[in-house]
């Protein structure tokens, strides 16, 4: 090695944010750390978390205000849109085929009346001349 270049490597003094102080070799004389083996959920077992810079608030806020529906892409919200305009394409249809039996219906039960009323009338003629042959008939003799 060349004499020198190289740091002095001394003892160092390692201070945790969770207050845990303990000794090791460093370039530096004083360590400050944020987790160590104390206080790191790998070493403690527990699920904790380490807030750096609000990032955790952020993060929680931010999770906070994300609605609890499900992201529906564009391409989902069309085919919905699609599947809508064709239900109701359908719907329409249907209506317009009901109408149409309908108006159908009707236009045979006016027919069946009028032909009735045709029977009814030739009916009628054909009695009245039943009774007129009848009346002719009698005063004949």
């Amino acid at each position: 090695m060349k004499p020198g270049i190289h740091p002095q490597y001394v003892e160092a003094q390692v201070i945790c944010a969770c207050g845990n102080t303990f000794t090791t070799r460093s370039t530096k004389p004083v360590l400050r750390t944020d987790l160590c083996n104390v206080c790191h959920p790998f070493f403690t077992g527990e699920q904790r978390i380490v807030d750096t810079a609000g990032q955790v608030e952020r993060f929680m806020r931010r999770l906070s205000n994300v609605s609890t529906e499900p992201y529906v892409s564009k391409r989902q919200q069309r085919l919905r849109e699609r599947q809508a305009r064709l239900e109701a394409e359908r719907r329409r249809q249907e209506e317009l085929a009901a109408q149409a039996a309908a108006e159908e219906a009707a236009a045979r039960a006016a027919r069946e009346q009028s032909t009735e009323a045709e029977t009814g009338d030739a009916e009628a003629a054909a009695a009245t001349e039943q009774t007129e042959t009848a009346e002719t008939a009698e005063s004949a003799e």
